[in-house]
């Protein structure tokens, strides 16, 4: 503990040249007594740390006394600090890690290049959650973080299909998809995808996995993304939408199946309506899906998909009316 804070002392006076006595107990959450003792040690130690005296005197570092980084340019500096936006690892059990790893990377900069960390959190923030969605990361997460970190096997219970069960995996990395949370693990020869939501307990193992060389966990969760999407699109209907429904359609289906949508479209007619397959998971989900495009789309087959949504129709109008 002790060694973490003075290497932290001696980190914040290269970025900040000078602080007193007050100013660093209140930065390390220690007494000024325990800064004096602590000074001491770094001086013994070789550290070159002396005190300035008087009302504006405090504690600095004899010029020449850093580590640099050299040849940052200004836009590497600022990507930096931009790959550690703080959402996801604060999540992850990482604040204190990473709020370290940022002063020493601070203090290693060259000294015009030190302003790169507030630049960055005044043009850019991560809000990782999305709309209407618990914000609270998943209660394992953090113990699933520390083992994929240490290669240690876990052991779960996972909600499935309305019962739990029992799963020892090797955790090869997190995924944060829109908010939520995933853990991919090899069980066996092959690779499986978890909700980390969904776990309800974790035990982090005391043995270690050797990893595969050859996995890449980007690649794998593309792949797995776009097979998703795929085997969840296995139904296809044929509406007319019209401009304003094309637009909003990005909004209410997948991506994969407003492609295909754009793709099959027919030349629009005088009034800028086009005819198109449209990819869907089923005729019930694409009923609440077309729902919210009212009056911009018409559903021409299946013939039971639209016969629901001419009820829906009918249903809403008598509501209306009934109301005048």
């Amino acid at each position: 503990m002790r060694a973490a804070r003075l290497i932290s002392l001696v980190l914040l006076l290269q970025n900040r040249e000078s602080m007193t006595g007050a100013e660093l107990a209140r930065e390390l959450e220690v007494s000024e007594r325990t800064i004096y003792r602590d000074v001491l040690a770094l001086s013994a130690a070789g550290i070159p740390v002396y005190a300035d005296r008087g009302r504006a005197g405090g504690y600095r570092l004899l010029g020449g006394y850093r580590t640099r980084l050299t040849g940052l340019s200004r836009t590497e500096a600022d990507a930096l600090f931009l790959s550690g936006l703080p959402g996801p690892a604060g999540e992850m059990g990482l604040t204190e890690v990473v709020a370290a790893a940022r002063l020493k990377v601070l203090a290693a900069l060259p000294s015009g290049l030190r302003d790169a960390s507030t630049r960055v959190e005044r043009r850019f923030h991560l809000d990782v959650p999305g709309w209407f969605r618990e914000a609270k990361p998943p209660a394992g997460l953090a113990a699933l973080a520390e083992a994929v970190w240490q290669d240690r096997t876990v052991e779960f219970r996972y909600r499935r299909a309305g019962r739990e069960v029992t799963r020892t995996v090797e955790p090869y990395g997190l995924v944060c998809k829109g908010g939520g949370w995933y853990l991919v693990a090899r069980v066996g020869t092959g690779h499986r995808t978890y909700r980390v939501d969904r776990i309800t307990e974790v035990t982090v193992g005391s043995e270690t996995f050797v990893r595969d060389d050859g996995f890449e966990l980007a690649e794998y969760w593309a792949d797995q993304a776009e097979r998703f999407v795929r085997h969840l699109l296995a139904d296809e209907i044929t509406v007319r939408l019209s401009p304003e429904g094309r637009y909003a359609l990005r909004f209410v289906a997948e991506p994969p199946a407003v492609r295909e949508a754009e793709a099959n479209a027919g030349e629009p007619d005088e009034q800028g309506w086009v005819v198109t397959r449209l990819p869907v998971e089923s005729p019930d989900v694409a009923y609440g899906q077309l729902l919210s495009l009212g009056p911009e789309v018409e559903v021409l087959e299946p013939p039971g998909l639209r016969a629901r949504l001419s009820s829906a129709a009918h249903r809403l109008g008598r509501l209306y009316e009934s109301q005048r």
